[in-house]
């Protein structure tokens, strides 16, 4: 028998995002199934126009954003606790548009996210090498948590998927040590992103070393399902939380009201129904 539910499905998607599947009650159902407490839903933000809208909500949505998980908040009352939250891309010069759009609703979590597979990344930030351009990647990423705008930062190793050809970790331990010092001194939470696995690269984002070197910095961790689909909520927390435990963490997080909330990860794990 699980015990007590203890965890929210922290990072999960609407099809307002344009590549996910399913209403959010759906999504609810499915936590509730796992033995969740809730899901925050944080699909994609509207960005200014002409960036990056094959993969979000138009700026037009973003009312209708906040009224579907509304809606689904109401109807799932008694099953799961649904809550609003947002996934907000960050380059530099973004700042302002999103600082005014955190504004605009009364979010539960805001979590942020450097992708560097999207268009303009690509051509702002293009390398002779590999290598520098995940170089620069772990640089922007330590320059999101600065901005102060977000809660947590999503798939933290996610430029490794672009080159998982080359993707070596030990030729980046610098820069990613100083990534890590700089998001440490923030108080900014990392994800534990489990789609990784279903990933080129079949581990979690940010991979254990990582992870290790995010922990013995004590910075808080998040584990996050990245669900795009319904069947996705919880999925693979079990090892989320055992690799957490592997690279010496004795706890996890989540926020509600934008306040971190921590959880021993003993009693995270005894909470989840037996696989």
């Amino acid at each position: 028998m699980a015990g007590s539910a203890v965890l929210f499905e922290t990072h999960a998607h609407t099809p307002l995002c344009k590549h996910a599947q399913g209403d959010p009650e759906s999504f609810a159902k499915v936590a509730a199934r796992r033995n969740l407490r809730g899901i925050v839903f944080t699909c994609h933000n509207p960005a200014p126009p002409d960036w990056s809208t094959a993969y979000r909500m138009e700026p037009q949505q973003f009312d209708e954003y906040v009224a579907l998980i509304g809606r689904a908040r109401r109807s799932m009352d008694g099953v799961a606790d649904v809550r609003l939250g947002l996934e907000s891309d960050w380059l530099p010069g973004l700042d302002d548009y999103l600082r005014k759009l955190h504004r605009r609703a009364s979010f539960e979590y805001i979590l942020g996210s450097v992708h560097p597979m999207i268009e303009e990344y690509r051509a702002r930030y293009s390398a002779p090498t590999a290598l520098d351009y995940q170089r620069t990647y772990f640089e922007l990423l330590a320059a999101a948590a600065e901005t102060e705008l977000f809660d947590a930062l999503a798939h933290p190793d996610l430029v490794k998927n672009l080159f998982a050809d080359s993707w070596d970790v030990r030729f980046l331990e610098d820069e990613i040590g100083r990534a890590l010092d700089r998001i440490a001194r923030t108080g900014v939470a990392l994800e534990v992103n489990t789609s990784g696995l279903l990933k080129e690269i079949a581990e979690m984002n940010p991979g254990p070393y990582i992870l290790r070197e995010a922990v013995r910095r004590n910075i808080p961790i998040v584990i996050g399902g990245d669900a795009h689909i319904p069947e996705r909520v919880g999925g693979d927390f079990h090892r989320a939380l055992e690799a957490v435990q592997q690279a010496g963490g004795t706890q996890v997080s989540f926020f509600l009201g934008r306040k971190r909330q921590d959880v021993p990860v003993e009693a995270a794990l005894a909470s989840l129904p037996a696989r």
